[in-house]
């Protein structure tokens, strides 16, 4: 398997070192997620893009063409392994717990690879229900990709600003009936790549998705 140092000892400096927001609704902002080595192997990652057929709005409407982090990839990629590994470990699951004030213990991990292309929005909404963590780390830099950040809302009308979006940066919150987010429709330059890791409730329905399916959080 492929060494990329002690992501896990990454991953909760990424954490321990976040910057709290208290408004419209607690949420952080974070850098240097990911070792360099690691980061750069995540974002050679080729699957092929979604064809939007003109619709958006949500990522539901796409389903058949998502990506995730899920057995047979974890198998394939070593980057996945990592990545996985990593958030599925206890000692990673008790700084989550610790530093952002939600219960994971008995979630499941469940980790999308998203790539956006031109014409993609997302209405505002919050994650809440079967969501219990929301981590969005951004990938890519392409031209104008530093407009490409999470949209940020005070209500599911009244927008009120963006997160940054670079490579290796990220936006966490946990998800509540306030955390108004989305992607106002905007011109995207080639594809907007980011990972979207939740840990959700054992009602999720679709295991396929997970990383581990029958392995419940544990932590330390």
């Amino acid at each position: 398997m492929t060494d990329y140092g002690n992501v896990q000892e990454h991953v909760k400096s990424a954490f321990r070192n976040a910057n709290s927001n208290a408004e419209p609704y607690r949420h952080w902002l974070l850098s240097d997620m990911f070792p360099t080595d690691l980061l750069k192997d995540i974002q050679a990652l080729d699957y092929p893009k979604p064809d939007l057929g003109g619709v958006s709005g949500t990522r539901e409407v796409h389903n058949k063409s998502r990506h995730y982090f899920d057995q047979p990839n974890i198998a394939k990629h070593a980057c996945c392994a990592a990545v996985a590994e990593a958030f599925q470990s206890p000692e990673v699951a008790t700084v989550i717990q610790d530093t952002f004030g939600t219960n994971i213990e008995g979630s499941s991990l469940r980790i999308e690879f998203a790539q956006d292309i031109d014409g993609f929005w997302l209405e505002p909404h919050t994650d809440i229900g079967v969501k219990l963590f929301t981590l969005l780390i951004y990938l890519s830099d392409g031209p104008g990709h530093d407009e490409l950040g999470t949209d940020i809302y005070a209500s599911k009308e009244e927008h009120v600003g963006r997160s940054p979006f670079a490579p290796n940066y990220a936006m966490i919150f946990v998800p509540s009936t306030n955390t108004w987010h989305g992607f106002e429709k905007r011109p995207i330059q080639g594809v907007r790549k980011s990972l979207i890791i939740n840990y959700v409730t054992p009602e999720w329905r679709a295991r396929e998705q997970l990383a581990y399916p029958d392995q419940p959080i544990k932590v330390a």
